[in-house]
């Protein structure tokens, strides 16, 4: 079919293969071109179109099967960091001006923030978690006490 070519035909491959997988980040695409690339080599050794695609799809069944999930494991333990108003979900912060359930302020990360509690008013110098943001207010909520 592409004598002598095969070799190139199979790298074309590993490159498209390579460039999806830039845009999923799956390790699925990657695997795949893993398994092109042996059949590549196949075809570079002279092997026939036959046993080239047989290399393929063990190659690519092998990576699919056993580096994909340790790369996956591997990679998805990353941690991505809170942004935006999430990041202050469950932080701490000091009453400003009394918090009670129509207005208050509190000192959030080093930044002054319109609040209110749900619960009870809460006095100035406490500190409070942040239980949720509606808009651009502070829900907070006293901190339980610790017995020790």
């Amino acid at each position: 079919m592409f004598d002598g070519q095969a070799s190139l035909v199979w790298l074309g491959l590993v490159l498209v293969l390579v460039a999806i997988e830039a845009v999923t980040v799956d390790f699925t695409f990657l695997m795949i071109g893993g398994g092109a690339l042996g059949g590549s080599v196949a075809a570079a050794l002279g092997a026939p179109f036959a046993v080239q695609a047989v290399v393929f799809v063990i190659v690519a069944t092998g990576l699919l099967l056993v580096v994909r999930p340790w790369m996956h494991r591997r990679f998805s333990r990353v941690k991505v960091p809170a942004m935006g108003t999430s990041a202050h979900l469950g932080r701490s912060a000091v009453v400003i001006d009394r918090v009670s359930d129509s207005s208050g302020t509190v000192k959030l990360a080093g930044e002054t923030w319109t609040a209110r509690t749900v619960g009870d008013g809460i006095e100035t110098g406490q500190e409070v978690v942040v239980d949720r943001i509606d808009g651009a207010t502070a829900v907070v909520s006293r901190v339980p006490d610790v017995e020790l």
